[in-house]
């Protein structure tokens, strides 16, 4: 039994006519008659019985009837779900940033995303960019705000904007306003610090950097919150390596430098998995958080 069958059937149900559901769906009589024979044949039961000039449905067909109708709304349902176009597209679209991005970046633009597509069902996930990739590529997510550089041959990738990772060190007294002083690369070797996990892209750009410059960082602890890491450096225990909009704000213990002649950067990138079948939703978020991010920075 093929759904085609089905739609024919409802048809002429419709109808009450071959001919009439014939022109209905543009066939010969001859050819929706064979259907309903075969259909009639594989299900093993009369559908339709000749009154007169007419043509009456059986019991039987009443109830394939029911079943066809029910069937045929879970199919438009299914279509409506999966439909092409991002304005009619009703699937939960699965969202996935890093923490820091979502609290110093992200809060008005997910606000106005919000309010552009609101039928969209819109969750978010918080997790470091290699958790982000893995679900890219699993198709867990449907779009990520990942911080390159990140090797993948398997994402397309929107870049966005530029971010410094500094270097912070705790102060004795409060520190107010926006500073950035300069460090040598012989007190960063000395000093004690908080970094990403090993596992972490950050922490690899920090690795490849302290190596640029020569110098082995004598790691005391690790963490995968910037807030943490933060509120490690300001109680005095260590020195840290961190994003500068989370640096940004109001009173803090800690001071800013970057390494003398040396700069430190991630870039901050939409991606999303490269796919011949990716949903027009996800291309339409992307470019609107792309340019609600852009008009932020900017």
């Amino acid at each position: 039994m093929e759904f085609r069958q089905l739609e024919l059937f409802l048809a002429v149900i419709d109808c009450a006519s071959v001919t009439r559901a014939a022109e209905k769906v543009n066939l010969s009589p001859g050819a929706v008659s064979l259907q309903l024979h075969n259909l009639a044949a594989e299900l093993r039961a009369d559908l339709f019985v000749r009154s007169g000039k007419h043509i009456v449905p059986t019991p039987a067909a009443l109830r394939l009837a029911e079943h066809a109708r029910a069937l045929r709304a879970q199919m438009r349902q299914i279509e409506q779900e999966f439909a092409s176009d991002a304005q009619h597209d009703r699937l939960p679209f699965h969202f996935a940033t890093g923490a820091t991005a979502l609290i110093h970046q992200l809060g008005r633009p997910l606000r106005q995303l919000r309010k552009a597509f609101p039928q969209t069902s819109i969750g978010i996930t918080v997790a470091p960019t290699e958790e982000m990739v893995a679900g890219l590529l699993q198709r867990r997510f449907d779009l990520a705000l990942i911080s390159l550089p990140f090797q993948s041959d398997e994402l397309d990738v929107i870049p966005l904007f530029e971010e410094e990772l500094l270097v912070i060190k705790p102060s004795p007294s409060r520190v107010t306003g926006w500073r950035v002083g300069t460090i040598q690369p012989s007190e960063l070797a000395d000093a004690s610090l908080v970094l990403y996990p090993k596992r972490s892209n950050m922490r690899s750009m920090i690795d490849g950097f302290c190596k640029e410059l020569g110098v082995s960082p004598r790691v005391a602890m690790e963490a995968d919150d910037t807030e943490a890491m933060k509120k490690i450096v300001e109680t005095g225990f260590c020195f840290s390596i961190l994003p500068e909009f989370a640096l940004r704000g109001g009173p803090r213990f800690f001071q800013v430098f970057r390494v003398q002649g040396r700069r430190l950067a991630r870039t901050q990138a939409l991606a999303m998995a490269k796919s011949e079948r990716r949903r027009p939703l996800t291309d339409s978020i992307a470019q609107f958080l792309k340019n609600a991010l852009n008009q932020k920075i900017g």
